[in-house]
């Protein structure tokens, strides 16, 4: 597989001679012949890769999802999986760095784990990451749509319609334009999550004059830390699995700077503060001033239930819950478009690796993977949906399928790593001989797979028995349907 089919934050481009502006705008768009004269341009500078690496996942799951998750769980439940699930993730990313570090190939980690576990598990992870973007994209217009609920009650189809035309505005005038909206936009979310712990501190000591309830502390998280017992404990682990997702992302950044030796050390420290500042440390603040019994977590939608809008309301600061909402549309914009840079990527990595359609790998004398772009484009659609009456329905399903693939793209990471070094081991190779490796070694791999088995357990057990419902025998046979059809696929492979 030659680099056009790369996966990475990068932008292949033509090597010819410029013509005159337009002519050669006009001509980009035909299909490019010899993709041996295309080459993978790394325009993504260290700034906008750390940017990116710190405020890539703070999103729909942070901001809004939480809110489900305290209401199911409880603030100490929501404080002790996001803790679990993030220590899962570092040994993952740490894992994921070895591999994509000493193996930068095109097609990234679903590519390695063809070579080090098997063809057909590799087949299943590429269309799992395909998915994975086809899901996300119209889960975050979906929340977006929400977020603008909140001011005006115009018709959110129209909403969906401009989003899906600014995203295929953004890609199509290449990565340069991406890197800096998402380096400004990650700005924003990292600057918007630091404010709100210090505003939760402040309001938590009693610091705000138009706040009468004076002094909180510790009263309201005491009375409402674990809710629903065993059952909510385990509800929660979807909720956190789906925050995190996307933090895969910074190994493959990583991977394609100049220097990976240098720069997947910082992005894995910035890991570390996402995970213990941005997200635990956030959500410490939040279980202190909202009480789980919140009836408003679950009888409003969209950005009305984020417990950090309700937070600052309760606290009668007027208008700091509009301009936390505008925050929280930003993120989510920003999730959604990082999802579609991605996505189309993938997309073409399927076909070029030969787990799809070979139409799937039609690139423009650009370089840009049109054919992914209108998969995206026609899934995007599936936002229209939010005209249903249905649809906080519609955003828990999309929301579960997300989390169950990133937790099976988090395991096939570290089984991945697992069989390497084994295999390294076996060779009696020094893993000191490698540009960069794990600290957490073949342990820290074996870890992070127990943790992404247990909460796909969870998960089913969750389906099963249906939070505050009964039994569902249909819910159990989706999921032997949904199996089959995944054996299905690994058997064509």
């Amino acid at each position: 597989v030659n680099e056009v089919t790369t996966l990475a934050y990068g932008e292949i481009e033509p090597i010819e001679e410029k013509k005159n502006a337009f002519c050669q705008f006009l001509y980009s768009f035909k299909r490019a012949n010899d993709t041996e004269n295309f080459s993978l341009k790394r325009r993504l500078k260290s700034r906008h890769i750390q940017m990116i690496a710190i405020g890539g996942t703070i999103g729909t799951g942070l901001w809004v999802g939480s809110g489900k998750s305290l209401y199911k769980g409880g603030g100490g439940s929501v404080i002790l999986n996001y803790a679990l699930v993030g220590s899962a993730v570092l040994t993952t990313v740490y894992s994921l760095g070895e591999l994509c570090v000493n193996y930068p190939v095109p097609g990234g980690y679903f590519t390695l784990a063809s070579r080090f576990i098997d063809e057909s598990w590799g087949f299943a992870l590429n269309w799992l990451y395909v998915i994975g973007a086809i899901v996300n994209i119209p889960l975050e217009l979906t929340t977006a749509c929400m977020c603008l609920n909140y001011w005006t009650s115009i018709n959110s189809g129209i909403w969906v319609t401009l989003f899906i035309l600014f995203f295929l505005f953004i890609n199509v005038f290449g990565v340069k334009g991406y890197g800096e909206i998402e380096f400004f936009m990650s700005t924003i979310k990292v600057i918007a999550v630091v404010s709100f712990i210090i505003l939760g501190i402040v309001i938590d000591c009693g610091g705000i004059p138009t706040d009468h309830r004076g002094y909180i502390g510790t009263k309201i998280f005491e009375e409402t830390a674990f809710l629903h017992g065993f059952h909510g404990f385990c509800a929660v682990f979807l909720s956190a699995s789906y925050s995190y997702a996307g933090t895969e992302y910074v190994g493959l950044a990583a991977a394609e700077t100049e220097d990976p030796k240098k720069s997947f050390p910082k992005a894995v420290k910035q890991t570390v503060y996402r995970i213990f500042i941005f997200y635990v440390l956030a959500l410490f603040i939040v279980a202190l001033l909202i009480s789980g019994n919140d009836k408003r977590l679950r009888a409003l939608s969209g950005t009305m239930a984020s417990p950090f809008v309700l937070a600052i309301k309760d606290a009668n600061i007027r208008a700091l819950p509009s301009i936390l909402n505008a925050i929280i549309l930003i993120s989510v914009l920003s999730a959604a478009n990082a999802m579609f840079y991605v996505g189309s990527r993938a997309i073409h990595s399927v076909g070029a690796h030969g787990h799809g359609p070979k139409w799937f790998t039609y690139v423009d004398c650009a370089g840009r993977p049109l054919a992914a772009y209108a998969i995206l484009f026609c899934f995007s659609c599936l936002a229209y949906l939010n005209e249903s009456k249905q649809k906080s329905t519609i955003f828990d399903w999309l929301m579960s399928v997300s989390g169950l693939n990133t937790l099976f793209n988090w395991g096939s990471i570290n089984l991945t790593h697992i069989r390497l070094r084994i295999a390294m081991k076996k060779q009696l190779f020094n893993v000191k001989r490698l540009a960069y490796w794990s600290p957490f070694g073949i342990s820290g791999s074996v870890y992070g797979l127990f943790w992404c088995i247990v909460m796909m357990i969870a998960q089913f057990y969750v389906a099963i028995f249906p939070f505050g419902g009964n039994p569902s025998i249909g819910v159990l046979l989706s999921g032997v349907l949904i199996r089959a059809c995944h054996d299905s696929s690994l058997r064509r492979s």
